[in-house]
């Protein structure tokens, strides 16, 4: 585990439980005496350890009896003062053992009312021994408590008779009962996500989490295997930690970790920042998440029956054997320095798992490669790649062995870095195996696909650099491409397609595909048809792995359209003309007026020419909760025709013709739509998370025929009017819009011109645009 200088709590855990030990002792021993007291008086005052007063004030006599002098009930701790694990907001989880005296009643309430008028949450129970192993039997919650149960005062011998009674059910049922645990841990994580991974998890519920481990602990109980190791047990303390910290900033008892709690959470370990935190909070979810896994396969094997035990080769010193991968007989790693990945191939083409004892000794006795990387070494890795998805365990399985640190030591810069952005559902490292497990489903489409595989699995190896990612990422890539072997024009290839492997999809959603400047200048940075099937490939991968904000049909239908006209360009054809109206637009624009024509996602708006049209049109939609994915315009004589790409923000649609009628209530000036959005930014709540303040940039040589703003903001309701309206009052007209928002991000380029068709080339007047963007967007 990674945890430098990290702060623990664990001194502070354990002093206050004890604290709550004793503080339960006096409460007990007072209630299980017998009272002299008058009848109705509760006898038993009680707060928090350092508020409560000596048991003898209370006029109570002992009851003799017992290893503590009183026998027949008992208190128990489960839960986390069961464990010894207690936050500062945790609640208390007690169990009151009895032999079924009359008087338990009481005594449980001179228990409870004192730690309910302290404050302390209390989940609690009064049962018999035969009571709380017939609720373990059903409820696993509770046997899931039982299991780790801890005497605190009374009769030791209830809970020894508890403990040991629910742990030999448990172990002899363990076939029902791990069934049900797996089931519980699967919904789990299909609720909580996956804790290595999500942006605001929850540290207790999520996969990788605390009940990860405290499952673990409950399959090691029923003697189906053994007990979480060394570095599963710090990445636990670590996760307590956190917790810790958390209940300490937010002065409550929550799992989840929200990101404007991060950076003080951070601070109470002793942390940088939140950056370093989610790392170490990563890596710790990881190896919680890995040996979780590895526990299910060894319960597996119990539920379903051992493997065949035969031999079955699957590559040169390879085989299976009861359904892992293991080395063959007489192999050795020490003189094979490809076995590593030879042996990691044959198991993700198998769709198997290596072993555990065999990543061990291969971690543990490989040379390293020598450097250039012979070629076997390179098909391996191309093969492990090209497994797909069955790549992914196998590498998650080198990583924890740190393998992968040694084979490419310029991985150790992205592992576990976190992506504290929304769009992302990845760590950097787990985005680039992902992805290129995403690219082999392409590996037909194009004429290298080794480049392809490897182009994925390094496309975002500068996120662990300074600066423009793609630019550090294309200096890394060519120094792993010459480690790896790589002849030198293969390795200008692989810079190229990292240097540029957002090109397609960021052109494609930010600039006019309609402008001839546009695909001369992806061809010209392109400079290959290869490099652009090689692009084309790894934007669909890199957008299915980033995340459903960063990838969808409509982006694909753009990127597809850019590749083509980038293609015809790089074969000797010049680029297409706009393109004059289609036959259904140019029947509408003689119909003239305005009306408004719905088809699916796309929104045709036909309205008489005129200065701000497309930006009150997108109005109109933004009233009717449409978002606008992009937008442009044409005309044809006095009419214009607008086409938007839209998403309704939740529900169906809105009937076209309300949306026309509003339309023409717009442009008549009877409609206003500035009221009307301003009513549904009041009715929406306020984001409570700090964002970033908006940035307007003009973008220079982008098109010949008019100006390019790029406009990054925090989305909301009607962003692109009051943009639009912006230029508007600058005396610009919005030609064409691209509007692309990445999670709560928008990132919108405008193209506009000025009143006879010009782009804007005064410094002055740029200047005045940006401040004047601004404006309208704070």
């Amino acid at each position: 585990m990674m945890r430098g200088e990290a702060r623990s709590f664990a001194a502070v855990r354990k002093d206050r439980a004890a604290d709550i030990d004793r503080w339960l002792t006096d409460l007990f021993r007072t209630a299980a005496m017998r009272p002299y007291a008058r009848e109705g008086e509760s006898g038993g005052k009680g707060g928090l350890p350092e508020e409560r007063g000596p048991a003898a004030s209370l006029g109570v006599g002992p009851v003799t009896g017992g290893p503590n002098g009183i026998s027949g009930i008992a208190l128990v701790a489960v839960g986390s003062l069961g464990r010894g694990e207690l936050a500062p907001g945790s609640d208390l989880d007690l169990v009151l053992l009895h032999d079924g005296r009359d008087d338990v009643a009481r005594i449980a309430d001179r228990i409870w009312y004192p730690i309910w008028d302290s404050g302390i949450g209390l989940d609690h129970s009064v049962r018999t021994v035969d009571e709380a192993v017939k609720v373990a039997r059903e409820d696993l919650k509770a046997v899931l408590g039982l299991i780790q149960a801890r005497h605190v005062v009374g009769d030791p011998e209830l809970t020894r008779a508890a403990r040991e009674a629910v742990l030999a059910e448990w172990r002899a049922d363990s076939r029902r009962r791990l069934a049900e645990l797996r089931a519980s841990a699967d919904k789990r994580a299909e609720s909580g996500g996956e804790l290595a991974f999500l942006l605001e998890p929850d540290l207790r519920d999520a996969r990788g989490g605390l009940r990860d481990v405290q499952a673990m602990q409950a399959v090691a109980a029923a003697w189906v295997a053994s007990a979480p190791g060394p570095r599963v047990r710090e990445a636990y303390e670590l996760l307590l930690d956190i917790r810790h910290g958390l209940h300490l900033v937010t002065a409550r008892g929550t799992d989840r970790l929200v990101l404007q709690e991060q950076d003080a959470v951070a601070g109470t370990l002793g942390l940088l920042d939140a950056e370093a935190l989610m790392r170490r909070l990563a890596e710790a979810g990881r190896t919680v998440s890995h040996a979780f896994d590895a526990t299910w396969r060894t319960v597996d094997r119990l539920l379903t029956g051992p493997a065949p035990r035969g031999r079955r080769p699957l590559a040169d010193g390879v085989v299976e054997h009861g359904g892992e991968v293991v080395l063959a007989r007489g192999v050795s790693p020490r003189t094979d320095p490809t076995l590593v990945l030879r042996a990691a191939a044959a198991a993700a083409e198998a769709g198997l798992p290596l072993a555990p004892a065999t990543v061990s000794t291969l971690a543990a006795q490989s040379p390293p490669l020598p450097v250039p990387w012979p070629p076997e070494a390179r098909g391996a890795l191309v093969a492990l790649l090209g497994a797909g998805r069955a790549a992914v365990p196998v590498w998650e399985e080198l990583d924890q062995a740190g393998v992968l640190v040694k084979l490419i030591p310029d991985w150790e810069r992205v592992r576990h870095r976190p992506q504290r952005n929304p769009v992302h559902r990845y760590t950097v490292d787990r985005h680039l195996i992902e992805t290129a497990a995403g690219a082999a489903a392409f590996t037909r489409e194009v004429s290298r696909p080794d480049l392809l595989l490897i182009s994925a699995l390094l496309h975002d190896v500068g996120k662990g650099w300074p600066g423009d990612h793609s630019t550090t990422g294309e200096i890394v890539a060519r120094d792993i491409g010459t480690r790896m072997g790589l002849p030198q024009a293969d390795v200008d290839v692989l810079a190229t397609v990292v240097r540029h492997h957002l090109l397609l999809p960021e052109t494609a959603t930010r600039r006019d595909l309609d402008d001839p400047v546009t695909i001369s200048r992806v061809a010209e940075a392109v400079g290959s048809r290869q490099v652009l099937e090689l692009l084309s490939a790894l934007a669909v991968a890199d957008g299915n792995a980033t995340g459903p904000a960063a990838w969808n049909s409509w982006k694909a239908s753009l990127v597809s359209d850019l590749v083509r006209r980038v293609r015809s360009v790089l074969s000797g054809t010049p680029p297409a003309p706009a393109p004059a109206l289609s036959p259904e637009q140019a029947a509408l624009a003689r119909h003239g007026g305005g009306a408004v024509r719905v088809h699916g996602s796309a929104v045709t708006v036909v309205a008489p020419d005129r200065p701000g049209l497309l930006w009150r049109a997108a109005g109109v939609l933004a009233a009717h909760r449409m978002a606008v994915r992009s937008a442009s315009a044409a005309s044809a004589g006095s009419t214009a025709v607008i086409e938007f790409v839209v998403a309704p923000e939740f529900g169906t649609p809105p009937d076209p013709a309300t949306l026309e009628a509003d339309l023409r209530l717009v442009l008549a000036g009877r409609l206003d739509i500035e009221q009307r959005l301003a009513r549904r930014a009041r009715s929406m709540r306020p984001s409570r998370v700090p964002v970033a303040p908006p940035r307007v940039t003009l973008l220079d040589d982008a098109s010949n025929t008019a100006s390019v703003v790029e406009v990054r903001a925090h989305d909301r309701p009607g962003l692109l009017w009051r943009i639009g309206r912006a230029f508007g009052e600058c005396g610009l007209d919005v030609r064409a819009a691209r509007v692309e928002t990445l999670g709560a991000e928008a990132v919108d380029v405008f193209y506009v011109a000025d009143r006879t068709g010009r782009p804007v080339l005064d410094e002055q007047q740029r200047m005045q645009v940006r401040e004047h963007v601004l404006a309208a967007l704070r």
